[in-house]
Protein backbone atom coordinates (compact mmCIF):
# COMPACT_ATOMS: atom_id res chain seq x y z
CA UNK A 1 0.00 0.00 0.00
CA UNK A 2 1.66 3.69 -0.98
CA UNK A 3 2.49 5.79 1.96
CA UNK A 4 0.03 8.29 1.18
CA UNK A 5 -2.54 5.76 0.89
CA UNK A 6 -1.88 4.67 4.23
CA UNK A 7 -1.83 7.86 6.20
CA UNK A 8 -5.01 8.89 4.52
CA UNK A 9 -6.27 5.08 6.04
CA UNK A 10 -4.43 5.75 9.32
CA UNK A 11 -6.27 9.42 9.37
CA UNK A 12 -10.00 8.45 8.85
CA UNK A 13 -9.01 5.60 11.32
CA UNK A 14 -8.24 7.92 13.84
CA UNK A 15 -11.01 10.65 13.33
CA UNK A 16 -13.95 8.02 13.58
CA UNK A 17 -12.39 7.08 16.93
CA UNK A 18 -12.55 10.50 17.66
CA UNK A 19 -16.00 11.16 16.50
CA UNK A 20 -17.03 7.44 18.33
CA UNK A 21 -15.53 8.74 21.28
CA UNK A 22 -17.09 12.19 21.32
CA UNK A 23 -20.76 10.54 20.52
CA UNK A 24 -20.41 8.35 23.67
CA UNK A 25 -18.98 10.66 25.98
CA UNK A 26 -22.48 12.95 25.48
CA UNK A 27 -24.41 10.64 25.33
CA UNK A 28 -26.45 7.88 27.59
CA UNK A 29 -27.25 4.46 27.86
CA UNK A 30 -29.21 3.66 30.47
CA UNK A 31 -29.10 -0.37 31.89
CA UNK A 32 -32.47 -2.56 31.70
CA UNK A 33 -33.07 -2.44 35.21
CA UNK A 34 -31.80 0.56 37.22
CA UNK A 35 -33.14 1.03 41.11
CA UNK A 36 -34.12 5.23 41.59
CA UNK A 37 -33.06 7.36 44.34
CA UNK A 38 -36.30 8.45 45.44
CA UNK A 39 -37.65 11.59 47.85
CA UNK A 40 -39.45 10.38 50.87
CA UNK A 41 -39.34 11.32 54.50
CA UNK A 42 -40.50 8.81 56.99
CA UNK A 43 -43.20 11.49 58.27
CA UNK A 44 -44.96 10.44 55.21
CA UNK A 45 -47.98 8.39 55.66
CA UNK A 46 -48.64 4.84 54.49
CA UNK A 47 -51.32 3.65 52.46
CA UNK A 48 -54.06 1.61 54.39
CA UNK A 49 -55.98 -1.67 52.68
CA UNK A 50 -59.96 -0.26 51.72
CA UNK A 51 -59.11 2.88 51.03
CA UNK A 52 -59.27 5.50 48.85
CA UNK A 53 -56.79 6.40 46.18
CA UNK A 54 -57.34 9.30 43.39
CA UNK A 55 -54.88 9.44 40.51
CA UNK A 56 -53.74 11.76 37.70
CA UNK A 57 -51.78 11.18 34.77
CA UNK A 58 -50.96 14.07 32.60
CA UNK A 59 -48.34 14.68 29.87
CA UNK A 60 -47.24 18.69 30.72
CA UNK A 61 -45.05 18.67 27.58
CA UNK A 62 -42.48 20.27 29.37
CA UNK A 63 -44.35 23.31 30.36
CA UNK A 64 -44.48 24.37 26.75
CA UNK A 65 -47.98 25.47 26.39
CA UNK A 66 -50.26 25.67 23.24
CA UNK A 67 -49.40 29.23 21.73
CA UNK A 68 -46.51 27.20 19.15
CA UNK A 69 -46.96 24.43 16.03
CA UNK A 70 -43.42 23.13 16.99
CA UNK A 71 -41.26 21.09 14.24
CA UNK A 72 -41.67 17.61 15.36
CA UNK A 73 -45.04 18.91 15.44
CA UNK A 74 -46.00 18.25 11.49
CA UNK A 75 -45.27 14.59 10.35
CA UNK A 76 -42.43 16.79 8.16
CA UNK A 77 -40.70 18.33 11.09
CA UNK A 78 -41.90 21.70 9.06
CA UNK A 79 -43.50 23.36 12.24
CA UNK A 80 -41.97 26.86 12.45
CA UNK A 81 -41.14 26.44 16.40
CA UNK A 82 -38.38 25.08 18.36
CA UNK A 83 -38.44 26.46 21.77
CA UNK A 84 -41.19 28.53 23.85
CA UNK A 85 -40.14 31.46 25.85
CA UNK A 86 -39.88 31.96 29.68
CA UNK A 87 -42.94 33.81 30.29
CA UNK A 88 -45.33 30.80 28.38
CA UNK A 89 -43.16 28.18 30.39
CA UNK A 90 -43.70 29.95 34.15
CA UNK A 91 -47.41 30.21 32.75
CA UNK A 92 -47.38 26.65 32.06
CA UNK A 93 -46.09 26.03 35.66
CA UNK A 94 -48.28 28.23 36.96
CA UNK A 95 -51.27 26.93 35.51
CA UNK A 96 -50.15 23.08 36.06
CA UNK A 97 -49.59 23.66 39.88
CA UNK A 98 -53.09 25.25 40.15
CA UNK A 99 -54.90 22.01 38.44
CA UNK A 100 -53.30 19.84 40.77
CA UNK A 101 -53.76 21.78 43.99
CA UNK A 102 -57.07 21.66 42.96
CA UNK A 103 -57.55 18.45 42.50
CA UNK A 104 -55.46 17.16 44.82
CA UNK A 105 -54.47 13.75 43.32
CA UNK A 106 -53.07 11.37 46.03
CA UNK A 107 -50.85 9.93 43.26
CA UNK A 108 -49.58 12.64 40.13
CA UNK A 109 -48.19 10.54 36.96
CA UNK A 110 -46.31 13.37 34.92
CA UNK A 111 -44.62 12.50 31.63
CA UNK A 112 -42.53 14.94 29.71
CA UNK A 113 -40.84 17.05 32.39
CA UNK A 114 -37.43 18.67 31.28
CA UNK A 115 -34.61 18.36 33.10
CA UNK A 116 -31.78 20.09 31.74
CA UNK A 117 -32.66 20.60 28.28
CA UNK A 118 -31.73 23.44 25.51
CA UNK A 119 -35.32 23.21 24.26
CA UNK A 120 -36.72 24.65 27.78
CA UNK A 121 -33.70 27.12 29.00
CA UNK A 122 -32.48 24.60 30.84
CA UNK A 123 -34.71 24.40 33.83
CA UNK A 124 -35.15 21.30 36.58
CA UNK A 125 -39.03 21.26 36.04
CA UNK A 126 -39.30 18.47 38.67
CA UNK A 127 -37.69 21.13 41.08
CA UNK A 128 -39.67 24.21 40.30
CA UNK A 129 -43.27 21.78 40.82
CA UNK A 130 -42.15 20.82 44.06
CA UNK A 131 -41.41 24.33 44.95
CA UNK A 132 -45.05 24.84 44.51
CA UNK A 133 -46.29 21.74 45.95
CA UNK A 134 -43.93 20.07 48.22
CA UNK A 135 -46.68 20.99 50.97
CA UNK A 136 -48.64 18.14 49.11
CA UNK A 137 -46.24 15.64 47.92
CA UNK A 138 -43.08 15.04 50.30
CA UNK A 139 -42.18 11.97 47.92
CA UNK A 140 -41.05 12.01 44.81
CA UNK A 141 -39.41 9.66 41.88
CA UNK A 142 -37.99 10.67 38.21
CA UNK A 143 -37.16 8.77 35.57
CA UNK A 144 -35.21 9.92 31.89
CA UNK A 145 -36.61 8.78 29.11
CA UNK A 146 -34.33 11.05 26.68
CA UNK A 147 -31.06 12.51 27.96
CA UNK A 148 -27.79 13.61 25.72
CA UNK A 149 -25.08 16.21 26.65
CA UNK A 150 -26.06 17.37 23.14
CA UNK A 151 -27.83 16.38 19.84
CA UNK A 152 -26.82 17.90 15.97
CA UNK A 153 -29.75 17.90 15.21
CA UNK A 154 -30.43 21.25 14.15
CA UNK A 155 -33.96 21.80 15.66
CA UNK A 156 -32.18 20.82 19.15
CA UNK A 157 -28.33 21.51 18.48
CA UNK A 158 -27.81 21.46 22.10
CA UNK A 159 -28.41 19.10 25.06
CA UNK A 160 -31.48 17.18 26.47
CA UNK A 161 -33.52 16.09 29.13
CA UNK A 162 -36.66 14.34 29.08
CA UNK A 163 -38.34 12.49 32.21
CA UNK A 164 -41.40 10.53 34.10
CA UNK A 165 -42.00 12.19 37.29
CA UNK A 166 -44.47 10.72 39.95
CA UNK A 167 -45.41 12.72 42.90
CA UNK A 168 -47.40 10.99 46.24
CA UNK A 169 -48.19 11.93 49.28
CA UNK A 170 -48.00 8.23 50.63
CA UNK A 171 -44.83 6.44 51.39
CA UNK A 172 -42.79 4.75 48.22
CA UNK A 173 -40.50 2.17 49.92
CA UNK A 174 -38.26 1.78 46.45
CA UNK A 175 -38.66 2.83 43.25
CA UNK A 176 -37.27 1.41 39.76
CA UNK A 177 -36.57 2.24 36.09
CA UNK A 178 -37.21 -0.55 33.50
CA UNK A 179 -36.14 0.00 29.87
CA UNK A 180 -38.93 -0.31 27.26
CA UNK A 181 -37.66 -1.32 23.65
CA UNK A 182 -36.09 1.31 21.60
CA UNK A 183 -36.82 2.15 17.90
CA UNK A 184 -34.85 0.63 15.23
CA UNK A 185 -32.09 3.16 13.72
CA UNK A 186 -28.58 2.79 12.78
CA UNK A 187 -25.86 2.87 15.39
CA UNK A 188 -25.21 6.67 15.39
CA UNK A 189 -28.79 7.70 15.54
CA UNK A 190 -30.03 5.36 18.21
CA UNK A 191 -26.97 6.97 20.59
CA UNK A 192 -29.18 10.20 20.10
CA UNK A 193 -32.66 9.37 20.02
CA UNK A 194 -35.19 8.83 22.92
CA UNK A 195 -34.83 5.26 25.34
CA UNK A 196 -39.00 5.32 26.40
CA UNK A 197 -38.90 3.61 29.86
CA UNK A 198 -41.28 2.62 32.67
CA UNK A 199 -40.85 4.25 36.11
CA UNK A 200 -42.51 1.95 38.73
CA UNK A 201 -43.21 3.04 42.47
CA UNK A 202 -43.67 0.43 45.17
CA UNK A 203 -46.02 2.10 47.85
CA UNK A 204 -46.34 -0.02 50.87
CA UNK A 205 -49.82 -0.90 52.76
CA UNK A 206 -49.81 -1.14 56.82
CA UNK A 207 -50.52 -4.40 56.35
CA UNK A 208 -47.56 -5.46 54.67
CA UNK A 209 -48.74 -5.60 51.32
CA UNK A 210 -47.62 -2.86 48.34
CA UNK A 211 -49.32 -1.00 45.61
CA UNK A 212 -47.19 -0.97 42.30
CA UNK A 213 -47.94 2.78 40.41
CA UNK A 214 -46.66 2.85 37.05
CA UNK A 215 -45.54 6.01 34.79
CA UNK A 216 -45.23 5.73 31.46
CA UNK A 217 -44.76 7.40 27.87
CA UNK A 218 -44.71 5.37 24.87
CA UNK A 219 -42.83 6.22 21.14
CA UNK A 220 -44.99 8.60 18.91
CA UNK A 221 -46.86 6.74 16.17
CA UNK A 222 -44.79 6.13 13.09
CA UNK A 223 -45.47 4.35 10.07
CA UNK A 224 -43.89 1.06 10.99
CA UNK A 225 -45.18 0.59 14.76
CA UNK A 226 -43.41 -2.52 15.40
CA UNK A 227 -41.78 -1.07 18.16
CA UNK A 228 -44.88 0.63 19.81
CA UNK A 229 -46.07 -3.24 19.68
CA UNK A 230 -43.27 -4.38 21.32
CA UNK A 231 -43.32 -1.78 24.29
CA UNK A 232 -46.99 -3.13 24.60
CA UNK A 233 -46.28 -6.59 25.24
CA UNK A 234 -43.18 -5.25 27.73
CA UNK A 235 -45.75 -3.58 29.53
CA UNK A 236 -48.25 -6.22 29.63
CA UNK A 237 -45.92 -8.50 30.71
CA UNK A 238 -45.46 -6.57 34.05
CA UNK A 239 -49.19 -5.98 34.73
CA UNK A 240 -49.20 -9.95 33.71
CA UNK A 241 -46.11 -10.70 36.46
CA UNK A 242 -47.61 -8.35 39.09
CA UNK A 243 -51.46 -9.67 39.09
CA UNK A 244 -49.49 -13.12 39.60
CA UNK A 245 -47.68 -11.95 42.40
CA UNK A 246 -50.96 -10.65 43.64
CA UNK A 247 -49.84 -7.18 43.83
CA UNK A 248 -52.92 -4.53 43.18
CA UNK A 249 -51.02 -2.31 40.43
CA UNK A 250 -52.39 0.89 38.06
CA UNK A 251 -50.41 2.17 35.12
CA UNK A 252 -50.68 5.78 33.76
CA UNK A 253 -49.32 7.70 31.24
CA UNK A 254 -49.32 9.00 27.08
CA UNK A 255 -49.51 5.31 25.53
CA UNK A 256 -49.70 7.47 21.65
CA UNK A 257 -52.48 4.46 21.01
CA UNK A 258 -56.22 4.88 20.44
CA UNK A 259 -59.31 3.28 21.73
CA UNK A 260 -61.42 1.00 19.92
CA UNK A 261 -63.27 2.64 17.01
CA UNK A 262 -61.40 6.20 17.30
CA UNK A 263 -59.71 5.36 13.90
CA UNK A 264 -62.38 5.30 11.61
CA UNK A 265 -63.30 8.89 13.40
CA UNK A 266 -59.77 10.74 12.64
CA UNK A 267 -58.91 12.70 9.28
CA UNK A 268 -57.46 10.26 6.66
CA UNK A 269 -53.64 12.50 7.23
CA UNK A 270 -54.00 11.91 10.99
CA UNK A 271 -54.33 8.12 10.85
CA UNK A 272 -50.89 7.47 10.06
CA UNK A 273 -48.92 5.80 12.56
CA UNK A 274 -52.06 4.76 14.16
CA UNK A 275 -53.52 1.10 13.51
CA UNK A 276 -57.11 0.15 13.09
CA UNK A 277 -56.69 -2.76 15.43
CA UNK A 278 -54.98 -0.68 18.45
CA UNK A 279 -51.85 -2.46 20.24
CA UNK A 280 -53.70 -1.36 23.26
CA UNK A 281 -55.73 -4.70 23.42
CA UNK A 282 -53.30 -6.14 24.73
CA UNK A 283 -53.80 -4.86 28.01
CA UNK A 284 -57.55 -3.49 26.93
CA UNK A 285 -58.48 -7.58 27.14
CA UNK A 286 -57.51 -8.29 30.71
CA UNK A 287 -57.59 -5.46 32.13
CA UNK A 288 -59.92 -2.29 33.08
CA UNK A 289 -59.34 1.23 32.13
CA UNK A 290 -60.00 4.68 32.19
CA UNK A 291 -61.51 5.81 29.46
CA UNK A 292 -63.12 2.20 28.85
CA UNK A 293 -63.66 1.56 25.03
CA UNK A 294 -67.50 1.92 25.50
CA UNK A 295 -66.85 5.80 27.22
CA UNK A 296 -63.86 6.81 24.75
CA UNK A 297 -66.47 5.98 21.64
CA UNK A 298 -69.40 6.22 23.16
CA UNK A 299 -72.53 8.77 22.86
CA UNK A 300 -70.11 11.12 25.03
CA UNK A 301 -66.67 10.61 23.99
CA UNK A 302 -65.90 14.01 23.75
CA UNK A 303 -65.33 14.39 27.18
CA UNK A 304 -63.06 11.56 27.18
CA UNK A 305 -60.52 12.94 24.31
CA UNK A 306 -56.79 13.80 25.90
CA UNK A 307 -54.68 15.14 22.66
CA UNK A 308 -55.00 18.84 21.38
CA UNK A 309 -52.40 18.79 18.66
CA UNK A 310 -50.33 21.73 18.41
CA UNK A 311 -51.51 22.54 14.57
CA UNK A 312 -52.60 25.24 12.52
CA UNK A 313 -56.39 24.41 12.14
CA UNK A 314 -56.78 22.37 15.31
CA UNK A 315 -59.22 24.15 17.43
CA UNK A 316 -60.05 21.55 19.51
CA UNK A 317 -59.07 17.80 21.39
CA UNK A 318 -59.88 15.11 18.76
CA UNK A 319 -58.44 11.98 20.22
CA UNK A 320 -57.92 9.84 23.02
CA UNK A 321 -53.91 9.13 24.36
CA UNK A 322 -53.97 8.85 28.27
CA UNK A 323 -54.77 6.51 30.03
CA UNK A 324 -55.19 4.73 33.39
CA UNK A 325 -54.75 0.61 33.48
CA UNK A 326 -55.44 -0.65 36.91
CA UNK A 327 -55.51 -4.50 38.74
CA UNK A 328 -59.46 -5.80 38.83
CA UNK A 329 -58.35 -5.59 42.32
CA UNK A 330 -58.86 -1.92 42.31
CA UNK A 331 -62.39 -1.02 42.39
CA UNK A 332 -63.66 2.07 39.97
CA UNK A 333 -65.20 4.86 41.87
CA UNK A 334 -64.97 7.47 39.23
CA UNK A 335 -63.31 8.70 36.25
CA UNK A 336 -62.95 11.78 33.78
CA UNK A 337 -60.63 13.65 31.89
CA UNK A 338 -60.39 17.63 33.16
CA UNK A 339 -61.28 19.51 30.15
CA UNK A 340 -62.88 22.89 30.61
CA UNK A 341 -59.77 24.64 32.24
CA UNK A 342 -56.59 22.63 30.66
CA UNK A 343 -57.01 23.49 26.70
CA UNK A 344 -54.49 26.27 27.14
CA UNK A 345 -51.93 24.22 29.45
CA UNK A 346 -50.56 21.19 27.48
CA UNK A 347 -51.33 19.91 24.28
CA UNK A 348 -52.54 16.39 26.50
CA UNK A 349 -54.96 16.55 29.06
CA UNK A 350 -55.55 14.91 32.73
CA UNK A 351 -56.82 12.19 33.08
CA UNK A 352 -58.11 10.84 36.70
CA UNK A 353 -59.37 8.28 38.28
CA UNK A 354 -60.62 7.26 42.25
CA UNK A 355 -60.06 3.50 43.44
CA UNK A 356 -60.83 1.73 46.35
CA UNK A 357 -57.72 -0.21 47.44
CA UNK A 358 -58.43 -3.59 47.98
CA UNK A 359 -59.49 -4.28 52.21
CA UNK A 360 -57.55 -6.86 54.05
Amino acid sequence: MPRFLRRTVKGLLLISALLACLIYSVTWRPNAKEVLTLTCPITAPVLVPGQALKIMTWNIQYLAGKRYVFWYNLADGSGPDTRPTRDDMAFSLDEVSRVIRDERPDLVLLQEVDNNAKASAYQDQLALLQERLIDLYPCSTQAFTWKADFVPDRHIFGSVGRTLVTLSRYQIEHAERLQLPVAEANFISRQFQPKPALLVNYLPLNDGGQLAAINTQLDAPALNNSNLRQQMKAVAALADRLESQGTPWVIGGDFNLLPIGQFLRLPAPVRLGYSPDSELHLLWEKYPMIPSNPEATGIDRELWLTHFPNAQGTEEPDRTLDYLFYSPKLQRIEGYVRQEDTLTISDHLPVLGRFLLPAD
